[in-house]
């Protein structure tokens, strides 16, 4: 960004006091107003001589564009023809879920060392920063370059991923390789049993000591390690309750986004295949991947979700598309029909399907202007009613419903999952 340079009122001062400082002293004989007049004197004397003649631009830089919730950045303004300034001041708009330091945004130093402006994003989301002003001072404060207008940077800001480790091994393994045990028996790790030596097992294989005290040759097994396929639903339909950034309350929406995102690294870190869909808003889709790049895309793409309802026509027919052998993990308020009809679905099919509530404790509805609060009180209390019978329902469906609490939240229900997947089952076709 460009401007140019002018005179400063410092300067316009100095040297009208310092003209009459001069005549006066002169006409009047006086010296004493001409040593007051001095320091003006000199002051517009230097000013002048220091007259920039170069054109400087600026710029602001930003060190990372990819941020995770919670992290921080420096922002940097890089001066190009800079031999005619001494000092630097910019002004930073503050902007919503973005913490700066210097608090008020404003920040000063001299032309060897610019100033920078810290800044801390505290919500997941593409967050555009504020405006700045930026001026540039000449030497004796004489001239001064701007202020000039420049556009705000733009962070990706991806949720925060708090960590999330389960002890539990993912239902209904089906990939060749990773660390879920399967219940077919195959090349793993941990013990399953000890049976007679049939022509094609291993020789490493081979129980020594039980052969010797049986006279027989015995071999042990071991069930097969595999890899899920995990599907991650995230429900965008509606932002429930307010969000104070990643210090403060939470609403529904920044619940299920960092519980998705908590998920997919546990489960990526352990070599299962993770899809997702994003139900409502701009829409989302991600094909099932593993490894640390598709880690990456699929946070990207979370942190891009934004409410919205879904058109009339797809509300009747929306259908998550869920291949045999995935397990599902729903995150959702289940304030919606459309996706408490689609997970309902996904039960009855036989899926493996985890609900995880994300609604806050204690949420209020937003009152419209010119409606009557009590009014709107009663009808949140019915529609939170009807929502703890939809919950009961997927419950009687075996479908566990789970509100998010961190580390150790699907342990308990993934257990259950695993030891359901050798009972035989009525699936609906």
């Amino acid at each position: 960004m460009t401007g140019r340079w002018r005179p400063t009122p410092a300067l316009a001062r100095a040297v009208v006091v310092g003209a009459l400082a001069v005549v006066t002293s002169v006409i009047g004989a006086a010296p004493a107003v001409m040593v007051l007049g001095a320091p003006f004197v000199v002051l517009a004397c230097f000013g002048l001589l220091h007259r920039p003649d170069s054109s400087p631009s600026v710029r602001a830089m930003l060190d990372h564009r990819w941020l995770h919730e919670g992290q921080g950045t420096t922002s940097r303004l890089v001066l190009d023809e800079d031999d005619d300034v001494e000092h630097v001041a910019r002004l930073m708009a503050p902007t919503p879920y973005i913490a700066l330091h210097p608090p008020t945004g404003l920040a000063a130093g001299l032309t060897h060392a610019p100033p920078t402006i810290e800044i801390g994003p505290r919500r997941w989301g593409r967050r555009a920063l504020g405006e700045e002003q930026v001026c540039l001072t000449a030497p004796w404060a004489g001239y001064r370059w701007g202020p000039v207008r420049l556009p705000g940077e733009t962070l990706r800001v991806l949720p925060q991923t708090r960590r999330f480790d389960s002890r539990a091994d993912t239902p209904r393994p089906v990939g060749l390789v990773g660390v879920n045990r399967s219940p077919r028996l195959g090349a793993g790790v941990e013990f399953a049993d000890i049976r007679p030596f049939r022509p094609g097992d291993r020789l490493r294989r081979i129980s020594w000591r039980v052969s010797v005290r049986s006279r027989e040759l015995h071999v042990t097994t071991s069930p097969a390690e595999e890899d899920s396929g995990v599907l991650l639903v995230v429900d965008a339909l509606g932002d429930h309750g307010s969000s104070d950034g990643l210090d403060g309350t939470a609403s529904s929406l920044d619940q299920g986004v960092r519980a998705a995102a908590a998920v997919a690294e546990h489960h990526i870190r352990t070599g299962d295949r993770v899809g997702l869909r994003v139900v409502g808003g701009d829409g989302g889709l991600l094909g099932y991947g593993a490894g640390t790049r598709h880690l990456r895309c699929l946070l990207d793409v979370l942190a891009g979700v934004r409410a919205g309802e879904l058109p009339r026509g797809v509300v009747d027919r929306l259908q998550l598309r869920v291949t045999g052998g995935s397990v599902v993990f729903v995150f959702s308020p289940m304030l919606g029909q459309a996706i408490v009809t689609a997970t309902a679905s996904l039960v009855q099919r036989g899926l493996p399907v985890v609900v995880v509530d994300t609604l806050p404790p204690g949420v209020s509805p937003m009152v419209p202007d010119g409606v009557d609060p009590r009014l709107a009180e009663l009808a949140w209390r019915m529609r939170k009613l009807e929502r703890d019978q939809v919950l009961a329902g997927l419950a009687a469906l075996g479908c566990p419903v789970i509100a998010w609490r961190g580390a150790g939240t699907l342990d308990d229900v993934l257990r259950r999952l695993s030891r359901r997947r050798g009972v035989p089952q009525v699936v609906a076709r």
